[in-house]
């Protein structure tokens, strides 16, 4: 995901996501390290917007 994902504040990152989308679960968002791709897959499904969509959105959470 190019490194938009930072360990140290995904929770910070998943709790705005659910906040937004509330349709969106724990298990929705576990993030395992070189799995963002997996990830983001899950994400399209549940929320039915494109790769960039939802890199933009995360992108947007960790600046």
């Amino acid at each position: 995901m190019d490194n938009l994902i930072v360990k140290g504040n995904w929770n910070e990152v998943k709790g705005k996501l659910k906040q937004e989308f509330g349709e969106l679960t724990d298990n929705d968002l576990t993030y395992s390290e070189g799995k963002e791709d997996e990830l983001i897959g899950k994400l399209q499904q549940k929320l039915g917007k494109t790769k960039d969509e939802i890199k933009k959105k995360i992108a947007e959470y960790t600046s």
